[in-house]
């Protein structure tokens, strides 16, 4: 089973830089604190937020449509804060419980961008391809204005991951389709079972996806450019037990290496959330 992920969009980053998500640098365009604001983010011009149906099963997903048009389904608040500011669980501090990303309250939510935006002319070739920079901020202000978010961002020394090449043969290779989504997950069953493998994916984008499964930035220092296809198969059912030694003996395979190092990582600190106003 192919698991989605959020972000896929990623530029190169240095080791001295501040460790966020490595996606599309959301947080460039946000403000350093939500109650001071350094510039006014753009906005939807129409949103509907609501609870979803207690029925729905669906949970998290995040949907981006022609014109600009975004669906949410299923989503928690810690998981809209995610996709807004392009960041990671574990860079989200202070959040009440009902915003928690399994157990929290759930919401449905659709917006639509001014036809005099940027957003108003994307046109994705899938609806699972990440939201623009500008869509996410965007959902910042909906999010403080839904959802009265109020936070700020504080720079914490902690433990990295550097993304390198390593001494072996690199074992990758162009994509044979590259038009594909890009992606990187299990051989056959469960996170990484069976192996992993990419199809059409970046180093900065394989190192985005790492980093959700490690619990710490990933900063590509590969130099590697474009995108790539790649397998590494142990037929071992049970990777998921050690993610982490996995995915460490796994990068190695294909001629790459995670080396630990700290850095400053930015985290999104909760101030204040609420329930979300009515449409």
């Amino acid at each position: 089973m192919r698991m989605s992920w959020l972000f896929a969009g990623a530029c190169i980053v240095s080791a001295t830089c501040c460790a966020f998500g490595q996606g599309t640098p959301a947080l460039a365009g946000a403000a350093q604190s939500s109650a001071s604001p350094i510039a006014k983010l753009p906005e939807f011009e129409v949103a509907s937020v609501k609870p979803s149906n207690p029925n729905q099963r669906e949970m998290n997903g995040f949907y981006t449509y022609p014109g600009g048009r975004v669906v949410g389904k299923g989503c928690r608040l810690q998981y809209l804060i995610m996709v807004a500011f392009n960041i990671q669980r574990w860079q989200i501090s202070g959040a009440p419980v009902w915003t928690d990303l399994i157990t929290g309250d759930s919401y449905d939510i659709q917006a639509i961008p001014p036809a005099s935006s940027q957003a108003a002319h994307l046109n994705p070739a899938i609806a699972k391809n990440p939201p623009s920079d500008e869509q996410r901020q965007m959902l910042q202000s909906l999010l403080m204005d839904r959802f009265q978010l109020r936070y700020h961002i504080e720079q914490r020394e902690g433990p990295v991951y550097l993304l390198e090449r390593g001494k072996g043969e690199l074992r990758l290779s162009p994509p044979k389709n590259p038009n594909t989504f890009p992606w990187a997950g299990a051989v056959s069953g469960g996170w990484f079972g069976g192996g992993i493998q990419g199809e059409n994916i970046s180093m900065p984008q394989l190192a985005v996806r790492l980093n959700r499964f490690l619990e710490r930035p990933v900063l590509d220092q590969t130099g590697l450019q474009g995108s790539f296809d790649f397998e590494y198969r142990n037929h071992d059912e049970q990777n998921d037990a050690d993610i982490t030694g996995f995915l460490l003996t796994a990068m190695k395979a294909i001629g790459l290496e995670l080396k630990s190092s700290k850095g400053p990582i930015e985290t999104i600190v909760i101030d204040h959330a609420q329930p979300p106003s009515s449409n």
